[in-house]
């Protein structure tokens, strides 16, 4: 069965903030536009709405997840005829504190550090927010189809013609079910790709046509996150708490956040950088271990979970962000890098990103040239915006901290009164991969994550649970049949990451993805995968560390089927 063919002007791929935002603004673009035609106000041609987004997820809004404080002065600029009253927030910050954490106390910094303040905020669901918005970019004409993934793009002559969406209905060993549907070529004379985070179709992009030359590599954190339902008034909506210092130590980056949602819920989460050392590090036992302390503990031991996710945040900066463009093509959002720190703001940079994407869409659909050239107007657009002054006052925060956390915080002084450029002469602070950072395990000093928290060991199941029983509080489902969307093509490879770093994928997977099991036989440690727990993180494809592991979405929609996150 031949792919069918799909014709559309503007392919968006992702449905998050990013993608969403881009067709919105498209659309108002096009529609002012045509009113003014038609009003004898321009001699041009009437344009077309002719604009497909497509969201791997099986319903838009499933598998998005954020902490979530938006800052809206995106959403008022996307939609300046809605008040902040008809958006779906779930309550503006009415309290705003940075806590430090020791093992069995903590205490209120009576300042807050530069840039992560949250006056003028508010706490969403983000999932809600995305479906919100889904709403109204199909109100207005844009055609959103949920359930298909970008599998790859399609190259004509070095340029993008579009993207091929993965087939439906194929078992696990490759073969045609009954349900089978091909691929769809979706041709396109401007692809957006607002994947989110290390997007599958945006890693091949920018490696093919090496548009991250002379930037530093994309570094991430790993955000953990449960919804809880607590008893009335023991944390109000609105009351916003970011943490840091227990339970991590100095030489690792992450932090904390306790948020007040209505309705008696609360968002409680843990953010741990992936630059860590210890290869027995487990951000997942490290969030067990932080809900225990007695702050947190004190408000969620009256209450029940809710809900359960993960997924990374890029925290590269400004100089990880890729080339945005190429021929006929953009990068918008999280999976180009836009995210605002320290305030770990990704929400309004998507959209702001989006909307950046979309003006460049139509201008150069209005002058029917979507080349390279035309298109670096994208670029010219976000260094003339407040986004650009945004990140760039900040463009060596996350790169101070790769050390430790003492030395960080002593360089983030000068870079607030050199306007961001600190103590470094080049102006540029660089990083390495997430992935070089683990260090043997014969090579480590001291006591190992593992060995320090033995007795952090156990999971009571009402504050603390295994990454199993976890798993039913993400709805993740994934069809068994399917072929596995995450590729671990070297058996030998991976045995020689059990042998050095006592195979850390166990431990960095939120969702008990790798099980390492001795085969009877040979009495050798062997990788079990189980691609049916995946969270879609995507922080395998980020830490191994022989970049052994390629993740790729599953299809169908399958995955997490988040709710309040």
């Amino acid at each position: 069965m031949e792919n069918q063919i799909v014709e559309t002007g503007i392919l968006i791929i992702g449905g998050g903030p990013a993608g969403l935002a881009c067709a919105i603004h498209f659309a108002d673009l096009i529609r002012r536009h045509n009113e003014d035609v038609e009003n004898g106000k321009s001699r041009a041609a009437r344009l077309p709405l002719n604009v497909l987004l497509l969201e791997k997820a099986r319903a838009t809004g499933n598998h998005t997840l954020s902490g979530a404080v938006i800052n809206p002065l995106a959403l008022r600029e996307l939609l300046p005829d809605m008040s902040i009253q008809d958006m779906p927030f779930e309550s503006p910050v009415l309290k705003d504190d940075v806590r430090f954490f020791t093992r069995r106390s903590s205490f209120v910094l009576p300042f807050h550090p530069p840039y992560m303040g949250n006056q003028g905020n508010y706490v969403v669901s983000l999932g809600k927010v995305v479906r919100w918005l889904a709403e109204i970019a199909e109100k207005k004409g844009i055609q959103v189809i949920s359930g298909f993934n970008g599998s790859e793009l399609i190259f004509e002559n070095g340029k993008i013609a579009g993207a091929r969406t993965g087939a439906f209905g194929i078992d696990r060993h490759g073969r045609p079910m009954p349900n089978y549907l091909p691929p769809a070529d979706v041709r396109a004379r401007i692809t957006v790709l607002a994947e989110g985070t290390r997007g599958n179709l945006t890693k091949t992009l920018i490696k093919k046509l090496n548009l991250a030359r002379n930037r530093n590599p994309q570094v991430y954190s790993l955000g953990l996150k449960e919804v809880w339902k607590i008893p009335e008034g023991s944390l109000e909506a609105g009351n916003v708490i970011h943490t840091f210092g227990y339970p991590f130590g100095f030489n690792q980056f992450g932090g904390g956040f306790f948020y007040g949602l209505s309705q008696n819920l609360a968002a409680v989460g843990l953010a741990v950088g992936l630059d860590y050392e210890d290869p027995t590090f487990d951000p997942h036992r490290a969030f067990q271990i932080y809900k225990k302390h007695p702050f947190i503990s004190g408000i969620l031991k009256k209450g029940k979970i809710v809900s359960y996710g993960a997924k990374t945040i890029p925290e590269g900066g400004f100089f990880a962000i890729p080339q945005l463009y190429h021929d006929n093509v953009m990068i918008a959002g999280d999976c180009a890098g836009f995210t605002a720190m320290p305030s770990l703001k990704g929400i309004h940079p998507a959209i702001q990103s989006g909307m950046l994407a979309a003006k460049t869409a139509f201008e150069s659909i209005k002058k029917n040239d979507t080349s390279l050239s035309q298109l670096a107007l994208y670029e010219e657009l976000f260094r003339k915006s407040p986004l650009y002054q945004e990140l760039y006052a900040v463009r060596n925060f996350r790169q101070s901290f790769k050390t430790n956390l003492f030395f960080g915080m002593l360089q983030f002084g000068p870079q607030v009164l050199t306007g961001g450029r600190g103590l470094s002469f080049s102006g540029r602070l660089k990083m390495k991969e997430d992935c070089t950072h683990c260090r043997p395990i014969a090579e480590l000093k001291g006591k190992t994550f593992l060995e320090q928290n033995k007795a952090e060991s156990g999971f009571d199941n009402t504050l603390t649970f295994d990454k199993e029983a976890e798993l039913f509080y993400s709805g993740t489902k994934h069809k068994e049949e399917q072929p596995s969307h995450i590729l671990v093509p070297s058996a030998e490879t991976c045995r020689g990451c059990i042998e050095k770093y006592n195979a850390p994928c166990q431990r960095f997977c939120p969702a008990e993805v790798f099980e390492i099991i001795v085969d009877v036989k040979t009495g050798k440690k062997e990788l079990l995968l189980h691609p049916g727990n995946c969270l879609h993180c995507k922080t395998c494809d980020i830490k191994d560390p022989f970049e052994n592991v390629t993740w790729q979405p599953p299809s169908g929609g399958d995955g997490p089927e988040y709710e309040n996150m």
